[in-house]
C-alpha cells in the first residue's frame, strides 16, 4: 500500500514539473516572439516604411481663415497607401476682423465693454466628414527619419451660421440691450453706440445649418519614433464650398467658397 502511495505521489510530482517547464517555456516563447516582433518592426522602420493595420489620431488646426479640431481612422491597405476617414470642427473667419474695446457710461460711472468684432454679423463654424487616401512618398531611411505622404480627399459640410450679438446703448431709451445685425443695422454698425461683445453663448437659439462640400489636398511629415507612435505635421489646403452665400462681415460680399491654407499638428497610435 505504502509502495502504491509513493508511486501516486512521485507521478504527481512529475506531472507538475512538466507542467512548470511548459509554463516556464511558454513565458520564453512569448518573450521570444515579442523580441522578433520588435526587431521586425525597427527593422521594417530603417527600411522606411510604416507597417500598420489600422490608426487613430486627433489634429489641431491653424487656418489662414480661422482654426479647427479633427479626428481621423485610417485603414492599411498596402505598404503604401492608406484609406482614412475624417470629422473635424471648426470656425471659418474673415480676415477684414479687427478686435475692438469701447469704454461706455453708465450713471455717474465709466466702464470698459468687452472686446468686440466691429462689422461682424455672423460667426460661420463649420463641421465636416470625409474620406481620404494617404500615400507614402518618402520613407523615413532610419527610425529617427521622417516619413512624408501626400493626402488628398474629400467630404461633406455643415456650415452652422450664427448671429453675432453685441450689447448697444439703445438711442431712443438709454437703455442697454443686446441686439443683432439683422434687428437693428444702424444702431449696430454705430461705434458710438456699442457697449461691446454680448458672449459666445448668445445667438445659438437662431442658428442657421448651411450644407455644402469641402476637399483638401496635403503634405504630412511624420517624425514617429516607432511605428506604433503617430506625431506629424500637415501642411495643406482646403476648399469648402457652401449652396447659398454666407456672410461673416457687413463690409464684405457674401460668398459661397472658402479657400485657406492649413499647419496641422497630428497625434494618435498605430496597431
Amino acid at each position: 500500500m505504502l509502495k502504491r502511495i509513493t508511486i501516486v505521489f512521485i507521478s504527481i510530482l512529475s506531472i507538475c514539473s512538466s507542467l512548470t517547464a511548459q509554463d516556464k517555456k511558454s513565458k520564453q516563447e512569448k518573450k521570444a516572439e515579442k523580441r522578433e516582433r520588435i526587431n521586425a518592426m525597427i527593422k521594417a522602420e530603417e527600411e522606411g516604411a510604416l507597417v500598420y493595420n489600422k490608426q487613430g489620431a486627433f489634429g489641431i488646426k491653424l487656418n489662414t481663415n480661422g482654426y479647427g479640431i479633427f479626428y481621423e481612422r485610417g485603414k492599411y491597405k498596402t505598404v503604401r497607401k492608406t484609406n482614412n476617414w475624417w470629422i473635424g470642427l471648426g470656425e471659418i473667419r474673415s480676415q477684414k476682423e479687427e478686435r475692438r474695446t469701447n469704454f461706455f457710461q453708465q450713471g455717474p460711472a465709466i466702464f470698459l465693454g468687452n472686446p468686440y468684432i466691429f462689422g461682424k454679423i455672423n460667426n460661420l463654424y463649420n463641421f465636416e466628414v470625409g474620406f481620404a487616401q494617404q500615400r507614402l512618398i518618402g520613407g523615413k531611411g532610419n527610425k529617427n527619419g521622417v516619413a512624408v505622404s501626400l493626402i488628398y480627399g474629400g467630404g461633406l459640410s455643415a456650415g452652422m451660421l450664427k448671429p453675432y450679438i453685441l450689447s448697444v446703448i439703445n438711442q431712443s431709451t438709454g437703455e442697454r440691450e443686446d441686439i443683432s445685425f439683422k434687428q437693428d443695422s444702424l444702431t449696430f454698425l454705430n461705434p458710438s453706440a456699442i457697449v461691446g461683445g454680448a458672449g459666445v453663448f448668445r445667438g445659438w437659439s437662431n442658428l442657421e445649418f448651411v450644407p455644402g462640400v469641402t476637399g483638401k489636398v496635403a503634405l504630412r511629415f511624420d517624425y514617429g519614433r516607432f511605428n506604433e507612435v503617430l506625431g506629424a505635421l500637415e501642411a495643406g489646403l482646403n476648399y469648402t464650398y457652401y449652396t447659398k452665400d454666407v456672410q461673416i462681415m457687413a463690409q464684405t460680399n457674401p460668398q459661397k467658397g472658402f479657400l485657406n491654407a492649413y499647419l496641422a499638428i497630428v497625434f494618435g497610435k498605430r496597431k
